[in-house]
C-alpha cells in the first residue's frame, strides 16, 4: 500500500520529507546530496537534516539540489509548499520542450532587434557620411 502524500504541510521539513519520501526515500537522496557517504550513512544524515530537534541542517545548495532533482522526477511537494508558504499560487512546471520552444522565440526576437539596430547604424552611417 503506497502512502499518498499530504495535498498541505505545516512545516518546511514536512514538505521536504514528503518530497524525498516520493523520490525514493531518505537513502536514495541522501547518497545523491552526498556521493563520498555510504547510502545508509547519507540517508541518517538527510533524516538528521529533516528532524527540527537536530541541530544538522540542509544547505541552500543541498536543498535547491533537492528541488531541481524533484522536479526532474515530476514530484512538486516542495515548489508547492514553498509558493504556498509564500503567498503565490502553485508553481506551473515548464516541459523541456516548452522551454526550448520559448528560448527559439527569444532567440528569432533577439536576431530581428539587432538586425533592426544594424540596419539603423547603416542608415545613420550614410546620412552623416553625406553630411561631411
Amino acid at each position: 500500500m503506497t502512502m499518498q502524500p499530504a495535498l498541505f504541510h505545516e512545516s518546511y521539513e514536512d514538505a521536504i520529507r514528503d518530497a524525498v519520501l516520493a523520490m525514493g526515500g531518505n537513502k536514495r537522496i541522501g547518497a545523491h546530496l552526498w556521493p563520498a557517504m555510504l547510502a545508509d550513512e547519507a540517508g541518517k544524515k538527510l533524516a538528521d537534516c529533516l528532524n527540527r530537534d537536530k541541530r544538522e541542517k540542509l544547505s541552500l545548495g543541498e536543498l535547491a539540489l533537492i528541488r531541481r532533482e524533484a522536479r526532474k522526477q515530476g514530484v512538486h511537494i516542495l515548489a508547492a509548499y514553498e509558493m504556498r508558504d509564500a503567498g503565490y499560487a502553485d508553481p506551473l512546471p515548464i516541459t523541456p520542450e516548452d522551454e526550448a520552444a520559448q528560448l527559439r522565440r527569444e532567440y528569432i526576437a533577439a536576431v530581428k532587434a539587432m538586425s533592426a539596430i544594424q540596419s539603423r547604424i547603416d542608415r545613420n552611417h550614410v546620412l552623416t557620411g553625406a553630411a561631411s
